[in-house]
C-alpha cells in the first residue's frame, strides 16, 4: 500500500492505491546440501587460483604455478634435444624438489580459504542454509587438496609428454608417471590439511601465513640439518626416525619404502618396508587428524 495526493483546485486530496507486488511462495527445486557442498567446493577451488576474484589476486598462484612448470618444461625440452633414454629427474622426486614453491602456494592460499569467513564472522551465515558442520569442512579440505594437487600433477604431466615425445619406453615412463601421481595426491591431502589447520586458528591472514611456512618450511630445514649432523656424527640408524619430524620428509619416506623413489635423506638411506609402515601410518594420521581439528574449530565459531 502506498500513500499518494491530488490536487483539486486548491483543495488536497489524501488517496490511498493497492499495489500488486507479486509475492508468492517458492516452488523450484530444492536443491539441498549435496549442491550447496559442491558449490562450496568449485567457489573454493576457483578461489585458490584467484579465478572469480580480482587480477591482483590472480598474480600470486599463477606465478607459482609456472614456477612449477617452467623447470619441467625445461627439462623436456633438453631431454628432446639431447635424446635421451631417461628423464634426468624422476616423477617421485619433482615435488619433493619444488617443496619451497608448494609451500608458498600453501601458505599464500590456505588463509585466503578460510581465515578471511573467520575474521568477518560469515560462517554461522554458512551453517543457516542447509550446510553442516561437515559439508563445510569437506567442501574446503576438498578444495585445498585439490587446487594443491593440480599444481603438483602439472608439471608431472608436463614431463610424461615430454618423455613420450623424446620417445622414451612407455611403459617405465607410464609407471613412474602413476607412482608421481600417487606421491603427489597424498602429499595433497597431507599439506592442504595441515595448511587448512594453521590458517583456521586465527583469522588474522598473516599469522595464518606465517603458521603455515613455520609448519612445513622450517621443520623440513630443521630436521633435514639434525639428519646430517646424526649421519656425520655416525647415528645414521637415527636419521630415519628423524624424518617422522616433518611433513615433506614423511612424504618422502612413504615414496622411498612403497614407491620405488630415491631418497634425499642424508646417505640417500630412505626407510625400508617396516619403517616406511610407520611414516604411512603417521601420514594417514595427520590427515585423519587435521579432519578433526577443522571439525572441532567450527564447532565453535559455526555458533
Amino acid at each position: 500500500m502506498s500513500n499518494g495526493t491530488t490536487r483539486t483546485g486548491t483543495a488536497l486530496t489524501e488517496t490511498t492505491r493497492i499495489h500488486n507486488i507479486g509475492y508468492r511462495a517458492y516452488d523450484g527445486a530444492r536443491l539441498g546440501r549435496a549442491y550447496a557442498r559442491r558449490s562450496l567446493f568449485a567457489q573454493s577451488l576457483r578461489g585458490a587460483y584467484g579465478l572469480g576474484r580480482s587480477a591482483r589476486s590472480k598474480v600470486l598462484p599463477m606465478i607459482l604455478f609456472a614456477v612449477m612448470c617452467v623447470p619441467a618444461a625445461i627439462v623436456v625440452a633438453v631431454a628432446v634435444t639431447t635424446e635421451m633414454k631417461e628423464l634426468p629427474l624422476d616423477y617421485t622426486r619433482y615435488a619433493i624438489v619444488t617443496q619451497a614453491v608448494i609451500g608458498l602456494f600453501l601458505a599464500a592460499q590456505a588463509p585466503q580459504s578460510v581465515s578471511r569467513d573467520l575474521r568477518f564472522k560469515t560462517v554461522p551465515l554458512y551453517f543457516s542454509r542447509p550446510v553442516e558442520r561437515v559439508d563445510y569442512v569437506l567442501a574446503k579440505f576438498g578444495a585445498m587438496a585439490a587446487a594443491l594437487f593440480a599444481l603438483t600433477a602439472a608439471p608431472l604431466l608436463v614431463l610424461y609428454i615430454g618423455s613420450l615425445l623424446a620417445k622414451m619406453d612407455l611403459a617405465d615412463q607410464t609407471g613412474g608417471f602413476a607412482q608421481g601421481l600417487v606421491s603427489v595426491a597424498l602429499l595433497s591431502l597431507l599439506f592442504g590439511g595441515l595448511g587448512l589447520v594453521m590458517a583456521a586458528l586465527t583469522p588474522r591472514r598473516g599469522f595464518g601465513v606465517a603458521a603455515v611456512i613455520a609448519t612445513l618450511t622450517i621443520t623440513y630445514g630443521a630436521v633435514s640439518t639434525v639428519q646430517a649432523i646424526a649421519y656425520e656424527t655416525g647415528s645414521a640408524g637415527a636419521v630415519q626416525w628423524l624424518g617422522l619430524f616433518s611433513p615433506v620428509t614423511l612424504i618422502d619416506g612413504v615414496q622411498t619404502a612403497f614407491l620405488g623413489a630415491s631418497s634425499s635423506f642424508p646417505g640417500g638411506q630412505g626407510p625400508g618396508t617396516g619403517t616406511g609402515l610407520v611414516y604411512l601410518l603417521a601420514v594417514l594420521a595427520l590427515i585423519a587428524g587435521s579432519y578433526g581439528v577443522l571439525m572441532r574449530r567450527y564447532r565453535k565459531v559455526g555458533l
